[in-house]
């Protein structure tokens, strides 16, 4: 099937001389006269690209790109513009069209843009054919489909179906918890209970009560017998979440209750076998508590089979701005109020900032937003000021790269000046370097500059630098994990 191409543009005179510019290009070019005819296009059958006029006779251009925005339909949009307007287009890019086209638009450059985004569509479609097979926006109560989250989606698929014990790892705020019922969800043990206990909540006079039970006349306030967490996920999956707050004592009698099987509660005689999977989950590094003579070595070996790595906020990507709609919605219809979509400015903020709380931080501010406001869009102004400050902080340390107009209008210069400026021949000729630095770090800030450039859009970034995506890809996931070897380390 062709791709489809659709252009917007009130001179019936215009789009013949356009048709005619394209018309031996393998794909379709549809054209409407309005706005309402547009976006009633668009509804019916989502084109790949949009041309769009920015003087409309019902509308601005404009308009229709926040309708696109805001009903986050997957198309591409380019900007035709006449010469005086090239300003508002510029602001128009900023808001997320991939391009502007000024008029008189003549037929190579018309030919040019539209082969070029379209390829750029079809690069992405590739990607994510070949890199995330097995993509899903919504997993088990995670929201998101980004590349760290479709490994934790795969693992969770793998590991679902056997007995092995699980230890999820990650920063607070990750989804541990979430992870864990996804898990029991997609076992064989998922019509059984899913009992959920943390270790760090719990007194430790009281942990082997709560996970063994006890019964009457153990202690002062036993007045009767009680099941504890093991008994009562008999035939399901026993969650322990931040296992390396447990003291040592305790964690012994849980490393016999996992050998075994079998307990006795507390003050009892008698022991007790259950049939329970035990899931664990920590948000420190388990190797450095075991080091350290916090967390007994043989205990970690017994639950670390399968270890899962839940990827933090600010690795995520697009997910964030994801979560952020998804929890803006959802508080909006709970509590009555107005917000439908979040402005492309606060997009960006949120992208950027670093959430060391995670996904529980964005949706409390999410909450937080949408009960003291009743406004159609959430804006920067919503946001609270640590997020806006950080995101100065860092643009002061590190002026922002001009924002790019299209992948085919970006220039290359940011990442092959330092190479020129390093290697050039005239200057080994009459000023020899004094510091020969490796090609390894040359490649790495290249790539990563070239990301920066594309605000973090990583196939754009690959089109600049003419490498395959998951090559990219692959490069920047080898350094991310060297990175976090040598802080463990």
């Amino acid at each position: 099937m062709k791709p489809k191409v659709l252009l917007i543009e009130d001179s019936t005179s215009l789009a013949i001389l356009y048709k005619q510019y394209i018309k031996d290009e393998p794909y379709d070019l549809f054209h409407v006269e309005t706005g309402r005819e547009a976006i009633a296009f668009i509804e019916r059958n989502v084109p790949q690209l949009v041309i769009l006029d920015l003087k409309l006779p019902d509308m601005d251009g404009e308009d229709i790109l926040d309708w696109i925005n805001e009903q986050q339909i997957p198309t591409s949009v380019i900007v035709a513009t006449a010469h005086g307007s090239v300003n508002v287009a510029v602001s128009l890019v900023q808001k997320g069209a991939k391009d502007f086209l000024e008029k008189p638009i003549n037929a190579d450059r018309l030919k040019t843009s539209i082969n070029l985004h379209l390829q750029q569509v079809k690069l992405e479609h590739l990607v994510e054919d070949i890199e995330t097979k097995f993509d899903r926006n919504r997993f088990h109560g995670f929201i998101g489909s980004s590349l760290p989250m479709q490994g934790v989606y795969k693992i969770i698929d793998s590991v679902a179906p056997t007995t092995a014990s699980v230890f999820i790892v990650g920063e607070s705020g990750t989804g541990k918890e979430v992870c864990a019922e996804a898990i029991h969800k997609e076992s064989k043990r998922s019509d059984k209970p899913f009992v959920a206990i943390n270790c760090g909540a719990i007194p430790k006079d009281l942990m082997e009560s709560e996970i063994f039970g006890h019964v009457k006349g153990a202690f002062t306030g036993a007045t009767t017998d009680r099941k504890g967490a093991a008994s009562q996920a008999h035939g399901g999956t026993l969650f322990l979440d931040e296992l390396c707050e447990m003291d040592l004592e305790m964690q012994k009698k849980l490393l016999r209750f996992l050998q075994t099987g079998t307990f006795t509660p507390l003050g009892g005689s008698r022991e007790v076998k259950v049939d329970v999977r035990i899931i664990c989950a920590t948000n420190r590094a388990p190797l450095v508590e075991v080091e350290e003579g916090r967390f007994r070595e043989d205990l970690y070996y017994r639950v670390h089979v399968v270890p899962v790595d839940m990827p933090p906020l600010r690795e995520r990507g697009n997910d964030i701005v994801t979560l952020a709609n998804h929890f803006l919605k959802l508080y909006a219809k709970e509590d009555g109020k107005q917000f439908r979509a979040i402005n492309r400015d606060a997009e960006t903020l949120l992208k950027r900032y670093r959430w060391p709380g995670n996904v529980r931080q964005l949706q409390n501010i999410i909450r937080n937003i949408v009960v003291l406001n009743d406004d159609t869009k959430l804006t920067v102004d919503h946001l609270p000021e640590q997020v806006r400050q950080s995101t100065a902080a860092k643009n002061n340390r590190t002026a922002p790269p001009p924002t790019p107009h299209s992948v085919e209008a970006l220039p290359a210069e940011p990442i092959t000046d330092e190479i020129e400026s390093t290697y050039t021949p005239s200057q080994v000729a009459d000023n020899p370097p004094t510091h020969i630095r490796p090609m390894w770090q040359i490649e790495r800030e290249a790539i990563q500059q070239a990301i920066d450039y594309c605000d973090g859009n990583v196939l754009n970034a690959a089109v600049l630098l003419e490498l395959s995506p998951s090559t990219v890809y692959r490069k920047k996931q080898a350094w991310e994990a060297e990175d976090e070897q040598q802080y463990t380390d």
